[in-house]
């Protein structure tokens, strides 16, 4: 077991003030005597903190003494003790996932994560804007009292609806006989699994994606003072217009504002999680989350953001799977632990709640794991060289395969 100095990002959607990643990164600074006053001004958006061995947030290894060693340097010095056998095999020398805690104050970018082979395809050409070579599947863990997310696709009758109800939406489209194509595979009964309803699909949002600038921005301002003046029924806290009305005001004149008319609008409560496969669109939108992913950092983004836009890149590369996102809810290990499992191979995540004054041993695991602490405060100590941490909110652990360790 080991102690990591993780990393903090300050991008501009996160929160500001007293937010859980502020805290959490002030909290691991301070445990390391490394908190500088100008790092943690609560006046500057406090966005992910990264615990992992991705080089933009490289976590480091604290010794006894203090000392840092980079997490990859630890990792690779002994990879089948550290990592696993299993792991090195099927994901080589790397810890194959990478860990964070998002505090989320206004929408992040419309976006996707490329598959294996296109992420390869990207970085051999850009490798300024695609740092990576690797996929990026992730999940996102509800840890605040609520969390807003856009996730994958809506059923096409809703954005059929939405393109008669909004008419200024249905100008931004433009495509008539892209909606009409819609219309007719959702009339006929064509299932969401249909080639042609997604293929109508891709016609429509790419259309809406790649709409002229000018004719976007004119037509958003016409709507959004349109839903406006409708008044309170128009614009309830539930409704898909009081978002839209939102992503204006966070993001005036972006095309991205109306994907809340396209993309599935989601609010979690604690313990309740979403997962994000290859080539499926998302925005997060507000509040607190564990997220963990596969280590890498491509995302290909075409609204919501002042970023590079792949946008014809992303319409392609989308499957068009349509539908609700399903929400995990943990299946219960034992009395302490809830376990998260994707179906993605490089992470599962576990959340342990032990009891004031009770023991809880930690099965070891075959691959590598990473601990937070999120709420309260614990001993943790590692059977395999007895050395046992003072654990209190962001302290962050890093455990070798096969290592027991308790509370």
């Amino acid at each position: 077991m080991r102690e990591l100095r993780v990393k903090h990002q300050n991008y501009a959607w996160g929160a500001r003030g007293s937010s859980a990643v502020r805290a959490l990164a002030l909290a691991n600074a301070q445990r390391h005597d490394d908190a500088r006053p100008e790092d943690f001004d609560d006046s500057t958006p406090f966005a992910e903190l990264w615990c992992g061995t991705h080089a933009s947030g490289m976590s480091d290894v604290v010794g006894e003494d203090g000392a840092r060693t980079p997490l990859i340097e630890h990792v690779k010095s002994a990879a089948n003790a550290t990592l696993g056998e299993r792991a090195v095999a099927r994901f080589g020398d790397d810890v194959p996932f990478l860990m964070k805690m998002l505090s989320v104050a206004r929408a992040l970018s419309v976006q996707a994560h490329p598959d294996k082979a296109l992420a390869v395809k990207l970085h051999e050409s850009n490798p300024e804007a695609y740092k990576d070579d690797n996929h990026k599947p992730e999940m996102a863990l509800c840890v605040s009292e609520t969390f807003e997310a856009m996730s994958g696709f809506a059923n096409a009758d809703a954005v059929l609806t939405a393109t008669r109800r909004h008419e200024e939406f249905g100008r931004v489209i433009g495509d008539d006989d892209a909606i009409e194509a819609l219309r007719k595979a959702v009339e006929s009964g064509q299932s969401n699994e249909s080639a042609a309803l997604r293929d109508a699909f891709k016609r429509v949002f790419t259309a809406l994606m790649t709409a002229e600038k000018g004719k976007v921005e004119t037509e958003l301002r016409a709507m959004e003072a349109r839903v406006r003046d409708e008044g309170t029924t128009a614009t309830s806290s539930s409704s898909v217009e009081s978002l839209f009305l939102r992503l204006c005001e966070q993001y005036p004149g972006d095309v991205g504002a109306f994907c809340a008319f396209v993309l599935n609008y989601v609010t979690l409560r604690p313990g309740e999680a979403i997962y994000m496969a290859a080539n499926e669109p998302h925005a997060y939108l507000s509040g607190d989350c564990v997220e963990v992913m596969a280590t890498s950092d491509n995302v290909v983004r075409a609204g919501l953001t002042p970023k590079f836009r792949d946008v014809q890149v992303l319409c392609d590369m989308l499957t068009y799977k349509l539908g609700a996102p399903e929400i995990l809810t943990g299946d219960v290990v034992d009395a302490c632990t809830r376990r998260y499992v994707p179906p993605f191979d490089e992470f599962l995540l576990d959340v342990v709640t032990v009891s004031r004054g009770t023991a809880y041993g930690v099965v070891a695991k075959s691959g590598p794991s990473v601990w937070i602490v999120h709420r309260g405060s614990c001993a943790f100590a590692s059977a395999k060289d007895s050395k046992t941490f003072a654990a209190e909110p962001g302290a962050v652990f890093f455990v070798d395969a096969d290592e027991e360790c308790g509370v």
